[in-house]
């Protein structure tokens, strides 16, 4: 008989990484998840900003990023401006900085909007590729004569039906995350 555990698991895990990659999308209010695509060039490599510093929302429309260690300030500013996507522009007072996040724009929120409806894409392309991999190993099972044709097809269905269920899922997340993007 063929599992789907493992590929409910695979979904499960596009699914949550599609939450993850929302999170990073501006909605106006300052949230320190903002920045987790910033990487901060310090001690001669790469690393991610909330290995070197803590990043927190005072209020919202401000974010501190306080460095663990004071040297690597202008980095992370540095670091924080040159990433175009954010648009963001940080100052800093030599302990901590001062990360303003300005109000949006309906020209800038429908943009907004825009980039999460491609974010969307990738997640339901991420979907069709398990289920692509369901596909190949319910065929390899009949092929093995480990499944009928009826079990096949009834493998098929099933596999369908769980994909259905997820792209709804997935609507869902992105029409929430739109109505807030859209709220002033």
């Amino acid at each position: 008989m063929f599992d789907q555990k493992p590929y409910q698991a695979r979904f499960d895990a596009a699914i949550t990484h599609y939450e993850d990659e929302l999170k990073k999308v501006r909605t106006g209010r300052a949230h320190p998840s903002m920045l987790d695509s910033i990487k901060v060039e310090v001690y001669g490599q790469l690393m991610p900003l909330n290995q070197v510093a803590n990043v927190m929302a005072p209020e919202p429309q401000m974010l501190t990023v306080t460095p663990f260690d004071p040297s690597s300030l202008q980095a992370i500013s540095a670091a924080i401006r040159a990433d175009q996507g954010l648009g963001l522009n940080p100052s800093d007072d030599g302990r901590l900085v001062r990360v303003p996040i300005p109000a949006l724009t309906e020209e800038r929120r429908k943009q907004i909007v825009k980039q999460t409806s491609e974010k969307v894409e990738e997640a339901k392309i991420a979907l069709r590729n398990v289920r692509q991999d369901a596909f190949k190993e319910i065929k390899r099972m009949k092929d093995a004569k480990e499944l009928s044709e009826d079990d096949q097809k009834r493998s098929e269905k099933g596999i369908d039906d769980l994909i259905s269920s997820y792209n709804n899922k997935i609507d869902e997340i992105f029409k929430a995350k739109e109505k807030e993007i859209l709220t002033i």
